[in-house]
């Protein structure tokens, strides 16, 4: 069945039409982008062709062979956008109206002299255009291939042919050529509203109404360009779409105050540019950044259709297998609240840390640390809950995965606590909690241990091992635990002065130096001080009964192995008045004592040359009743 093609469709999109609805035959698809899929096609409208970029929503319309080569599709929105001087239209939804067809006229690429617009070619069929209600789709044109009992052939349109026509709202006009004219007025008309999941660095002018889920606080940093501020937030949309908003200096005055979470905002005229995933955690590649010029405009009236917060839960089961550091949302009843206690922290500040345990259906329970305001907010309401014997659901957004001594979550700058939420997968855990999930025992991911006190993910290797077996040398590190002897300590250089500043929920720890007037001095904080802090960075040797090999131990290890801090060694060798002696006799308490060594094993390049670091990530002394348990255990 023959179909006719809204000929110079092309041109009057390239002239600014975003109304006509044009059907067009897509010729040609190519896969590109390195960080997430975009699809490019090249459409016809049977006079030119031009190139048009897929919006990522649409995807799967390419993965289904939806849409394909020869297929007729309807565009439904569509903008068309200027890059590196040359334009490209981006779909940003259709429809198919011919999976598959023939190439239809004779269609030559659109030069720059060609994008003057055109007229649309009328509609010479005589037939009146397609409605809304009997638009032809997929469907339809499969059931009429179908009934033909073979494939339909589709040919060159002429005088027999039936007629697709698009629904024209209105006829699109062609804008008034100005030339010698005068000045042109700026068009000022808003930006037409898109899905958070359309925006690209094509768009010239956009708009996104969108929910903000997450506003961060606002943060201060210095640099070689001097001090400045940030702060952002997270929005969300009525498709789905997530994206992260940052905010610097000036700018962080102008919006900070008025952004608020749970409101609905129009948001305009910002730029975009590639997400620092080191810093966001959201599921988008791009990240809007605001200007002087941008516009954030509140919504008076709530928007039902967009939801007030997103989650991609984990089972806790599966946390097991998350890399640290992951960002992830977990949801769990909350069984024990610990008491929250004061923690110094190296810059002298106190802060506040909380620690509970999460149980869910999957049979296991994990610790979440609560800190700073976390402590005395949501984690004094869930102790007092808790001590009333009633067990809340806590859900987690973007908690951080820490895998010291076992998996843990911790909250960061930007996690939500939500205490008994109103959502389906939290009424399945209570329902499932009141009807005998309270009394089935959970496996701890985080401090459970096996009988001889090993962590239960613990894995027993001798120190020939390391070497036979060629750990370390894969992409990820090996995690491993041996029982050794320390049998040396270099103690030329034991330590190193480090920073003591925090910068963020974390303390800066970078090498210091003394400037010229004996203070210390930090390059990366760019910052001077009076006092530093001092940090061990130990080289150990150890052995066993198959070998002997050189661990480093960083500033808890070092500690455990030691029994003091770096900073009262270093003053026992350099402001001691003993002549060293207590220095000495600290370093031979610890020598040839046995210690159980959680080792992190990892290949790395030194120079030109590969290397395998074995780091201490943990040392405990044995304790030999429950080491000859453990022996007892594997027998």
């Amino acid at each position: 069945m023959p179909v006719n093609l809204t000929a110079n469709s092309i041109s009057a999109i390239n002239g600014g039409d975003v109304n006509s609805k044009p059907l067009v035959q897509v010729l040609d698809i190519k896969l590109i982008g390195n960080t997430q899929e975009r699809y490019r096609l090249l459409i016809s409208d049977s006079v030119a062709t031009q190139h048009a970029m897929l919006a990522t929503q649409l995807n799967d319309r390419v993965k289904s062979a939806l849409v394909r080569k020869g297929s007729v599709i309807q565009l439904i929105d569509y903008i068309c956008s200027t890059v590196q001087n040359r334009k490209i239209i981006v779909v940003l939804n259709m429809e198919t109206i011919i999976p598959d067809c023939e190439i239809i006229g004779n269609p030559r690429m659109l030069s720059e002299s060609d994008s003057v617009p055109q007229k649309l070619a009328p509609d010479t069929s005589g037939r009146p255009p397609l409605t809304n209600s009997s638009s032809v789709g997929p469907q339809s044109s499969a059931r009429t291939s179908s009934s033909n009992g073979k494939n339909s052939s589709f040919q060159n349109p002429g005088s027999n042919m039936q007629s697709f026509r698009p629904t024209v709202q209105p006829p699109y006009q062609p804008p008034p050529n100005y030339k010698h004219h005068g000045a042109i007025m700026r068009n000022e008309a808003p930006a037409r509203i898109i899905p958070i999941a359309a925006l690209n660095p094509y768009q010239g002018r956009w708009a996104i109404k969108a929910r903000v889920t997450a506003k961060g606080d606002i943060r201060r940093f210095n640099n070689a360009k001097g001090d400045g501020k940030v702060f952002s937030f997270d929005l969300l949309d009525s498709d789905g779409g997530e994206i992260r908003v940052t905010c610097f200096n000036a700018v962080v005055d102008r919006f900070h105050d008025t952004i608020e979470v749970g409101k609905v905002y129009v948001i305009s005229k910002g730029s975009l540019k590639a997400a620092r995933k080191n810093f966001n955690h959201l599921n988008n590649e791009w990240e809007i950044f605001l200007e002087t010029t941008s516009t954030v405009d509140l919504c008076p009236d709530e928007d039902s259709s967009i939801p007030r917060q997103q989650f991609s839960f984990r089972p806790i089961s599966e946390i097991d297998n998350v890399e640290s550091n992951s960002i992830l949302d977990v949801i769990g009843v909350v069984v024990t609240v610990n008491p929250s206690v004061p923690i110094l922290r190296k810059n002298g500040m106190e802060t506040q840390r909380r620690i509970l345990n999460l149980k869910d259906q999957s049979g296991r329970s994990v610790e979440l640390t609560l800190w700073g305001d976390f402590c005395n907010r949501e984690g004094q309401q869930l102790q007092e809950t808790v001590e009333n014997g009633i067990f809340p659901i806590l859900a987690v957004k973007a908690g951080k995965i820490n895998d010291f001594s076992g998996k843990s979550i911790g909250t960061i700058s930007s996690t939500q606590l939500f205490i008994d939420p109103d959502f389906p997968e939290a009424h399945s855990l209570r329902d499932w909690f009141d009807r005998g999930g309270k009394d089935t025992s959970s496996q701890s991911i985080s401090r459970e241990f096996i009988p001889g006190g090993g962590s239960k993910n613990e894995i027993r290797k001798s120190l020939a091992q390391i070497k036979d077996e060629g750990l370390g040398r894969s992409d990820k590190p090996d995690w491993i635990t041996v029982k050794a002897t320390t049998s040396f300590i270099k103690t030329d250089t034991f330590c190193y002065t480090a920073c003591p500043l925090m910068i963020g929920d974390r303390q800066c720890n970078k090498k210091v130096t003394k400037s010229g007037n004996s203070r210390w001095l930090c390059d990366r904080c760019n910052q001077e001080f009076e006092e530093c802090d001092y940090r061990y960075l130990l080289q150990v040797q150890v052995q066993d009964h198959t070998g002997l090999t050189w661990v480093t131990a960083f500033q808890e290890a070092g500690e455990e192995i030691l029994g003091c801090s770096a900073k009262e060694l270093y003053m026992l060798k350099y402001e001691s008045q003993d002549d060293n002696t207590k220095f000495a006799e600290t370093i031979r308490h610890c020598l040839f004592t046995e210690f159980l060594f959680r080792l992190k094993i990892k290949e790395e390049i030194y120079g030109d040359e590969q290397r395998v670091k074995i780091t201490v990530v943990k040392a405990e002394r044995v304790n030999y009743s429950e080491e000859s348990k453990f022996l007892l255990a594997m027998i």
